[in-house]
């Protein structure tokens, strides 16, 4: 009678460890899922309480559209820590920018940004911290480019490689247009993102309380169609998109409500349907998150 019941338990207990779903089955899952529409994908996850990752076409280079606004943020408040500048300060909102190719002026066009408020305030003040929040919340193109102008690009690239980030390119502002026919873009790699979230959801970036503020910015994020999408909604994202034409991307750090957080890069390129590609990214997040639950 006492072998028959060992023979049961041992019979119960193996399939349920069999079917325990593992980073592999993960893996093969999200690559599937992927294959079903049109494009190139890179996956970046790393759960912050037991390090295990994920990468999928980790160091592949993409067009970074506004996920390089994360760097530029990361310049501002490292400058300000460095007493350039305060938060606080105010300054003048224009629309018009210098070439990083020759030089030559160009303004944004208001019916390609998505902060149309912004516009309103130009010949006004406002402060580098509201100016920030607008470029991270909204996207602002225009906060963007002032800010930019403010920090210089070539700083927050040089901050990225400090951080061991070596394959983000900050290089311009946005619809510099002499640069991208140069093909002189921002790029990005789900890697290199996935580093520098991770490290601000670590407090590790510039310091404890910019960290904070920074993640404090990132969760009042207003485009949530990737990331968050199929996430319950006590689940807090601290994240930044991107997109432009065949282009669709999120990156962030996701707070579960026990206090577990992860990091999650989704990049996209090619997209012949962008609709289609926004789905299936959101349903890769869900699927990190179900396995992390």
């Amino acid at each position: 009678m006492r072998n028959l019941f060992i023979c049961l338990l041992v019979g119960l207990t193996v399939p349920a460890i069999a079917q325990k779903p593992t980073l592999e089955n993960l893996k093969d899952s999200i690559l599937l899922k992927l294959k079903s529409v049109e494009g190139v994908f890179g996956v970046a996850f790393k759960d912050l309480q037991t390090n295990q990752t994920l990468l999928i076409n980790e160091k592949e280079n993409f067009h970074a559209a506004s996920t390089m606004k994360t760097p530029v943020m990361i310049e501002v408040f490292k400058q300000a820590k460095a007493k350039k500048f305060k938060l606080t300060d105010s300054i003048l909102v224009k629309n018009e920018f210098k070439s990083i190719v020759d030089g030559s002026p160009f303004s944004l066009d208001i019916s390609d940004d998505s902060a149309d408020g912004m516009y309103k305030k130009i010949g006004t003040k406002m402060t580098i911290y509201d100016l920030t929040y607008q470029m991270i919340i909204v996207s602002s193109n225009l906060a963007t480019n002032i800010l930019i102008d403010l920090v210089n690009a070539k700083n927050a690239n040089t901050t990225m490689r400090k951080m061991g980030a070596r394959d983000i390119q900050v290089r311009r502002g946005v619809e510099d247009t002499k640069a991208f026919n140069l093909n002189m873009n921002n790029s990005v790699t789900a890697y290199d993102l996935l580093l520098i979230f991770e490290q601000i959801a670590r407090k590790k970036v510039v310091n404890k309380k910019a960290s904070e503020a920074m993640t404090q910015i990132l969760f009042d994020q207003k485009f949530n169609e990737v990331i968050p999408a199929h996430l319950p909604k006590d689940v807090k994202v601290a994240h930044k998109t991107g997109s432009i034409t065949g282009v669709q991307h999120d990156s962030g750090i996701v707070f579960l409500p026990d206090g577990r957080t992860y990091v999650l890069v989704v990049l996209s390129k090619k997209l012949t349907n962008t609709k289609a590609g926004v789905k299936a990214l959101a349903e890769v997040s869900e699927m990190i998150y179900n396995f992390i639950k």
